[in-house]
Parts: C-alpha cells; sequence; structure tokens
C-alpha cells in the first residue's frame, strides 16, 4: 500500500506553486459560485432521470480556480473522510481530472455517491475560508462529483492500492455507506473483508433509500464494482443475527466485526387512525418503489398511487418520498412540518427541487389524527396549527400548538417520515453488548469499538437519528469562532446526555445551561454512573462553563 503524501507535501509541489502564482487571490475570491445543470422541473417530475447533470469540464475548471489552496485546509476539517481537498481540486484546475480522482480514492470509497449525496453544505463547504469572507463557499461536492464521473465516463477506472493480504478475516454488517465505506478501508490495509447484507441487492439505503431521480443505481453499482475489485466479498440475503450467528461468525474464521446495520426502524406519531390503509413509513414506501420496483404495473407488491399525498416531517427522506408522490401521479403533494422551513433539516437543494417540482410546503402544521372512509382507507387528515416558541434540546425553536387552530384536508394516502431508530436486531442478538437508552451501540470515540473487544460499529447504529445539535453547534463554531456560545437543554436531557454521538466535543464548544421541565426534578432522577468529564481537561483558555436551574 502507497504512502499518501501529507498535505503540506504535496502543497509544496512545483505545480502548485506555479498556479497559486498564476492568479492572484483576490482574483480567485471574485469568481462567482457555479450553478448546477439541472433538468427542467416540468419533464423531470415525470420520470426518474437524474435531476443534477453535473458540471461540464469548463465549468469545473472555473469552480477549482476559486479555492486559495489554504496552507491550512479548514475543509478538511469538515470531512468525515479526511479527503485532501484541495489536492484534488488543484488537480482539476490543472487539467488533471483522472489525477484527481485518485486523490479522492486514497480515502474515499464512494466518491461518485458522496459527490451527489453528501451533506457538503454542513460539512466541508461549511468550513470554506470563502464562508469567512462572506461569501459562497467553493463548490467541493460538485468539484468530487465531477472527478469521479469524469473517470467513470473515461473508462480508466483506478484501483486504489491494497496491501499485501494479512490473512485477517473482518465482517461488515450491513452494505450502506457506512458499511461500503469500512470495507473500502480495511481492503486497503490488506484485511479479506466480507460484507453481509440482509437484502438481495448490496448497497443499503443508497439503493433502498435514495430514489434514482437523486442517485442513480448505475452509479452505485460502479463503487460497489470498484470494491469488488480491491477483494472485497459479498453476501445478499444473510441477516446476521438471524440467519448466521455472532458464534457463527468465529466459527468461520473472522476476527473482527463491524456493525453498519443503520437505523431502519420507522418512527410514528402514535396519532388516531395510523393504522388506516394508505398510512405508511417513508421506509416502506421508498423501498417498495426502489427496491420492489412497486411503481411497475406489473409489481407483485404494487404501490398505491395516491392523488392527494401528504408526507409528514421536513428531512432528504420526507423530500425523496414527496418528489417520488409527484412522480407517480400525485396532483397534489404536500410536505407537512410542524416547524418553519427555516428549521428543515432536509438540504436546501433538496427543498428548492421539491417546489420547483411543485410540492406544496404546509408548514407550522402538525397531523394529529387520520379518518378514514367506510373501508378503512385514509381519507382526510386533521391538522393543528403551530406556532414556534423556545428552542429545545435540538437546538430548534420548539413547536407549539395555537390553540383552536385546526383544520380537515383530503387525503388518500400519507407517507409518516418524522425519523429512524436503531435497527434493533444487532444490539438484541449480541450478548453483552452494551446499548444506549436511544438503542444505539455504545462505542469508544476514537477507535470506534464496543464493549465486545472484537465488535466495532458506525454509521446511524451508532449515531442514531440526525445530530442535530452537534451540526447546530459545529456551523456557529465555524461562523464565530471567538463567540461564547450556551446550550439550554433541560435535565432529562442532560441525564441522557452522555449516550450523544461525539457528546465529549459538544461540551468541550460550548457553555451548557440546564433547567428541569415542568414536573422534574433532579434529586429524584436516576442518574447514570459517572464518566469522567471532558471539561476536567479542557484547555483553560476555553474551558466550558455549565450552569443548571430548577425551572
Amino acid at each position: 500500500m502507497e504512502t499518501i503524501p501529507t498535505v503540506a507535501e504535496r502543497r509544496a509541489e512545483s505545480w502548485r506553486e506555479e498556479l497559486r502564482q498564476g492568479m492572484k487571490a483576490k482574483e480567485r475570491t471574485a469568481i462567482h459560485r457555479v450553478e448546477m445543470n439541472e433538468l427542467d422541473p416540468d419533464y423531470r417530475s415525470h420520470n426518474n432521470e437524474e435531476v443534477n447533470q453535473g458540471l461540464t469540464e469548463e465549468q469545473a475548471l472555473r469552480e477549482a480556480q476559486r479555492c486559495l489552496d489554504c496552507v491550512t485546509p479548514t475543509c478538511m476539517e469538515g470531512c468525515p473522510v479526511s479527503i485532501q481537498i484541495p489536492s484534488f481540486i488543484k488537480n482539476i484546475e490543472r487539467g488533471n481530472f483522472l489525477e484527481a480522482a485518485r486523490v479522492l480514492k486514497e480515502t474515499s470509497a464512494l466518491p461518485a455517491v458522496c459527490g451527489r449525496v453528501c451533506p457538503q453544505e454542513k460539512q466541508c463547504e461549511s468550513r470554506c475560508v470563502h464562508v469567512k469572507m462572506k461569501k459562497a463557499p467553493v463548490a467541493i461536492g460538485y468539484l468530487e462529483r465531477f472527478a469521479a464521473d469524469y473517470e467513470r465516463e473515461s473508462g480508466q477506472i483506478a484501483v486504489p492500492e491494497c496491501a499485501p493480504s494479512k490473512g485477517i478475516k473482518i465482517a461488515v454488517v450491513g452494505s450502506g455507506p457506512a458499511g461500503l465505506s469500512f470495507a473500502g478501508d480495511m481492503a486497503k490495509r490488506g484485511y479479506d473483508v466480507t460484507v453481509f447484507e440482509a437484502l438481495h441487492e448490496i448497497g443499503g439505503v443508497l439503493k433502498y433509500g435514495i430514489p434514482e431521480f437523486r442517485l442513480p443505481n448505475r452509479i452505485v453499482e460502479v463503487e460497489i464494482d470498484g470494491l469488488r475489485k480491491m477483494g472485497v466479498q459479498f453476501i445478499t440475503n444473510c441477516i446476521v443475527g438471524k440467519t448466521i450467528s455472532y458464534d457463527d461468525l468465529h466459527a468461520d474464521g473472522f476476527r473482527g466485526i463491524f456493525v453498519a446495520s443503520g437505523a431502519g426502524l420507522p418512527n410514528f406519531m402514535n396519532i388516531p387512525g395510523e393504522n388506516l390503509i394508505g398510512v405508511m413509513s417513508s421506509n416502506e414506501y421508498l423501498t417498495r418503489v426502489n427496491l420492489m420496483h412497486a411503481a411497475s404495473t406489473d409489481a407483485d407488491t404494487p404501490v398505491f398511487r395516491g392523488k392527494h399525498v401528504a408526507v409528514i416531517g421536513g428531512g432528504n427522506t420526507a423530500m425523496d418520498s414527496v418528489r417520488t408522490a409527484r412522480r407517480l401521479g400525485a396532483a397534489r403533494a404536500m410536505i407537512v412540518y410542524r416547524r418553519s422551513e427555516e428549521e428543515m433539516p432536509a438540504r436546501i437543494e433538496e427543498v428548492k427541487h421539491a417546489k420547483e417540482e411543485g410540492v406544496e410546503f404546509l408548514t407550522l402544521h402538525n397531523p394529529i389524527e387520520y379518518l378514514g372512509d367506510e373501508n378503512g382507507r385514509v381519507k382526510h387528515m386533521r391538522l393543528q396549527r403551530m406556532e414556534l416558541g423556545e428552542p429545545d434540546a435540538s437546538g430548534r425553536r420548539r413547536p407549539v400548538p395555537v390553540e383552536g387552530a385546526v383544520e380537515t384536508i383530503d387525503v388518500d394516502e400519507v407517507i409518516v417520515s418524522v425519523g429512524v431508530s436503531p435497527n434493533p436486531l444487532i444490539p438484541q442478538a449480541f450478548a453483552g453488548l452494551e446499548i444506549s437508552k436511544r438503542g444505539t451501540i455504545i462505542v469508544g470515540e476514537a477507535d470506534m469499538r464496543s464493549s465486545l473487544a472484537d465488535v466495532y460499529a458506525g454509521g446511524d447504529i451508532v449515531r442514531g437519528g440526525a445530530p442535530y445539535t452537534f451540526d447546530t453547534i459545529q456551523i456557529f463554531r465555524q461562523q464565530f469562532p471567538t463567540a461564547e456560545l450556551w446550550w439550554l437543554l433541560g435535565m432529562d436531557s442532560l441525564l441522557k446526555l452522555h449516550t450523544w454521538k461525539k457528546w465529549q466535543t459538544l461540551v468541550r464548544q460550548t457553555n451548557i445551561a440546564c433547567s428541569n421541565r415542568n414536573g422534574g426534578a433532579l434529586a429524584t432522577s436516576t442518574s447514570p454512573p459517572r464518566r469522567p468529564c471532558p471539561t476536567d481537561a479542557a484547555p483553560a483558555s476555553h474551558k466550558p462553563r455549565a450552569n443548571c436551574t430548577a425551572g
């Protein structure tokens, strides 16, 4: 396995120096951010063709010039897989697109996928130096997609160099983005990796959860084929914990297990009428359409094509669901969300696309009951008007009902997309695995090791739902690096804080103020065992404070 040059070593190369000298920083910052080429909304809303069409070579070259090639590339701090971002972008700027793709593959197993669906605006792009200058960040995601697509379309797809085989077998549970990324990393290091997938196709949520108009399956297949060429093996229709047990894996010679089984258990609101025909989770809806081809006329399990479809929620999955409903012929496709549009966790681009395709947004509304017809099919939905109150534990303003403001609207299909819970199968099947109250696997932040010495975990089975608080604090800290941040949360949330993903990082970056909610009392609460507090070791110059009050 080749040694990857450091950021500093690559930046010091003569061609990089020539690029920096060839254009002044002022000229680079004056270039306007590129706009993604898209299919016409009226056309695309009736088919599954990919909406984003990618950048032309000219657009990519121009956008790459915006990168200032910083001495300390803060953009890399926001990349979960530590891509050397300036290096691949500067290779684009000099016209060496295949080398740009090769740099991406050094640390990323899924560059074409990540370039399409990763939330760059919350990750790498949020750390771009252009943001500090009150300018649009470099379009890192667009450029990543461009390089990966160029390589694929050129037919010169490079396979990352892998270390000689160590003869050590590693099992990966789940073939979603976390499982595939881990498999690629381990294969590069010389491990014999086998990925176990419960479904009949490899790809996990990339296949069943994300529609082809956002992430075509052919793109996912190319990435998976690249892993196969690296030696990764795949076994489908195999449920670890049922088809094969923890002991079976050991008997087969696997010395390490990485659990990436995701968060596929849908949440519901537990309101009257949720058991009516026509009310389903987004997981079921998207899986049937995307994976089981339920929209086909000859499907074994055809999906109902609603004409008045309401999707409950405001995340990316909700946008995928409502845009799918629109493509299946819905005359009225609605997003029903209890907060305002500003609080929506969905990507800005996905909200934009949904609006362009004719989706109606009923923000500050919350369903309280579904009403059915004589056949037990959903017919009406009662909506409670909401207004925003004080921020809750997620950092977003809490929605509060407006007294007496209830309306009823016609619906013939409701898709519930209000979050998911971790897949419970592995936590239940692996005896001795330490589990949080939310059902996530507890792992060490540094090594991702669980309470079982040979079991590691990552992705949504560890993270759980979307980390709104973490994302919010990271963005605020980036935008206001010297500001004194305070995080207000309830005492009940404080008692569970040690189970949150990256809680140590949270308390290092912000001060905490907590208060008992109505009826709560710290003295009567059952506190978890005390763990070492990271603030004890925090630098004196930036040691968070904590204030607690009764409320």
